[in-house]
């Protein structure tokens, strides 16, 4: 009886470690890797819904850049959200500031962390070092994320031995104001993981989509072939066909988006779209809404990257 009542003991016991082991992980933690716009957006919305965040980049000039950045977007946010009671707003303000902190040493500050949301430049090599370094730090139960809109999530995982607790988060910009969140998941990635990474997201006051780790995942998948199918309709201009002007009014009062392709492709970032197709490409040389464009091209080797150089498709003051 004895040896029959040890056993069921032992048999309870595993069965709850096995439970605990499949238990979501609540994220009250979050290291983000990149003071840039995405993760300084980011970094925002996490720690203004509660959660301790630590902003990591590599010199304190750029993360004091982000934080004065932040601090702005904050204070517009509790503008319109406290408009009736300004002091709330500004203790809105200082709450939030207040649980963000910085570093310049990411494996410093992943050993107690519950998620790593990485938003760097789109290199994977780049990101593989990042990750490959950080996997030794990191807690066991620590999710890892990249926030990237055209690598594979896939090849950036395999740079770190928790393939199983690593997935896409990819948010929009700008990240306060943009409501969707692309969660994706990989062969590797975990049920438990992939819920996690959706409670989050929901967390954040965010609407998650899942999505397998295709290239572009949803919303890019969609999005890019059609500015570029604008930009080939322009540089067709010459047959007769519109001029970019008359493209994005057509989109705008036709379509009713909010702004037009050649409007889109300059607030983006030509670099950034050219950065996409061409990696597309590579994959895919044969699929016509991959192709690169020549006028693409030539704009992006000007240095002509839309707004944040003040001169793209259009030309800013």
């Amino acid at each position: 009886m004895a040896f029959v009542t040890r056993q069921f003991m032992r048999s309870v016991s595993s069965s709850s470690t096995a439970s605990a082991s499949a238990k979501k992980i609540i994220v009250k933690h979050v290291t983000v890797i990149g003071g840039g716009l995405m993760g300084a957006g980011i970094a925002q919305v996490a720690a203004a819904t509660g959660h301790t965040v630590v902003l990591v980049d590599q010199t304190e000039d750029i993360l004091a850049k982000s934080k004065k950045g932040i601090e702005e977007s904050l204070r517009k946010v509790a503008k319109k959200k406290f408009a009736e009671n300004p002091k709330a707003g500004s203790e809105f303000v200082e709450k939030t500031l207040s649980s963000i902190a910085t570093s310049t040493d990411a494996a410093s500050v992943v050993h107690s962390t519950d998620l790593v949301v990485e938003a760097i430049v789109e290199n994977l090599k780049v990101k593989n070092e990042l990750f490959k370094r950080l996997d030794k730090f990191a807690a066991e139960h620590t999710i890892f994320a990249s926030n990237t809109s055209s690598l594979q999530i896939t090849s950036i995982a395999n740079a770190t031995t928790r393939q199983d607790r690593f997935a896409g988060l990819h948010f929009f910009n700008p990240v306060p104001l943009m409501k969707l969140v692309e969660v994706i998941k990989t062969p590797m990635t975990s049920q438990k993981t992939f819920e996690s990474l959706v409670d989050f997201s929901k967390a954040l006051g965010k609407h998650p989509v899942a999505c397998k780790d295709t290239p572009g995942f949803i919303v890019n998948r969609l999005l890019v072939p059609y500015l570029m199918e604008a930009i080939r309709l322009y540089e067709r201009v010459s047959d007769g066909d519109a001029s970019k002007e008359d493209i994005d009014t057509a989109m705008k009062l036709g379509a009713g988006y909010p702004m037009g392709p050649f409007e889109l492709l300059d607030y983006v970032g030509l670099d950034t779209t050219k950065f996409i197709v061409d990696g597309w490409h590579e994959i895919d040389v044969k699929n016509p809404l991959h192709q690169p464009s020549p006028f693409l091209n030539k704009l992006v080797a000007e240095n002509k990257f839309g707004k944040k150089t003040g001169e793209g498709f259009y030309k800013y003051k």
